[in-house]
């Protein structure tokens, strides 16, 4: 697949889920911590699910706009995208990812809402990189 790359950024992280992470330009940094769930200590600070769960959902709520221009339909500016992600043993071996991803778009009618999140699952980059290789739910609240 070819990418006309309009942007790149670039992460740094030490310690692996223990550790640390930044962007290398120097506007995000967050301190890591396993989840207990999946045999950490639980302490304070943030996982790569988590990490992986807001850039999704910013993502998309992105992509459901574009979606949503696209249909000439007016998103309300309440809009919230809320993405689930899971992780655990995956039966092929090692470990895999479940998303899910949920809109709450007041005053727009479900099934006109659940056809702007079709339209934006496939517009949203993070989609297209998951398609086929993560089980993606899409749903409307």
């Amino acid at each position: 697949m070819s990418v006309d790359v309009k942007y790149r950024t670039r992460s740094q992280a030490v310690g692996g889920r223990d550790g640390t992470a930044r962007s290398l330009d120097s506007n995000f940094a967050v301190t890591m911590s396993t989840p207990k769930e999946i045999g950490g200590s639980g302490a304070p600070g943030v996982n790569p699910e988590q990490l992986f769960a807001t850039g999704y959902a910013a993502c998309f709520l992105g992509a459901l706009k574009v979606a949503a221009a696209q249909a000439k339909v007016r998103l309300p500016a309440e809009t919230t995208i809320t993405a689930e992600v899971g992780i655990g043993p995956h039966a092929a071996g090692g470990f895999g990812l479940t998303v899910a991803l949920q809109v709450a778009a007041p005053g727009i009618e479900r099934a006109q809402a659940q056809a702007l999140m079709d339209a934006a699952h496939q517009i949203c980059p993070y989609s297209n990189a998951t398609r086929g290789n993560i089980d993606v739910a899409i749903s409307v609240a």
